[in-house]
């Protein structure tokens, strides 16, 4: 196994996920209205900016799959005795689970500068290194989280007009 867990099949099966999200982005963008009617142009369009982001989404995956193609060779000489981790481990799941019970459970339930709040702490809180104190990881989880939503919701708010839940 190589350094930190990453393994050439999880690089290899992440890459693939991602490639699958940005093509739904880019076929999502461009199933879009393009109100030629009114006059918009390309760029004008709503469904440039995602469509551009889905794209650039994609092609990381394929970068990231061509770095497992890559390592493939190298990994199955050198470490055919390591067993394979699952691809669904812990770290996913906790991922997955804080990320559904935000965006599914508590956005539009709550003020979204408090729910961004407590899902950036809980995020830093659970995935900071092990050997940290409780004290500095219980610090550095609430001032990330709520540096990261008062930054988020300003720009959000004042900066791009959007009023936020």
């Amino acid at each position: 196994m190589s350094e930190g867990g990453k393994t050439a099949r999880s690089d290899l099966w992440g890459g693939a996920g991602w490639v699958v999200f940005g093509l739904v982005i880019v076929i999502g963008s461009i199933r879009m209205e393009r109100f030629e009617s009114m006059g918009a142009q390309l760029y004008t369009m709503p469904g440039f900016v995602p469509g551009m982001i889905g794209g650039v989404v994609a092609l990381l995956g394929l970068v990231l799959m061509l770095r497992g193609w890559t390592r493939r060779a190298h990994e199955a000489a050198t470490d055919a005795a390591t067993p394979v981790e699952p691809l669904l481990n812990r770290r996913i799941g906790i991922t997955m689970a804080l990320t559904l019970v935000y965006a599914g459970l508590l956005i539009g339930r709550a003020p979204f500068w408090l729910v961004t709040a407590l899902f950036v702490a809980a995020f830093v809180a659970v995935f900071t290194p092990t050997d940290t104190t409780p004290t500095r990881r219980a610090t550095v989880a609430l001032l990330a989280g709520l540096l990261t939503s008062a930054v988020v919701t300003l720009v959000f708010e004042q900066v791009f007009l959007v009023r936020l839940p």
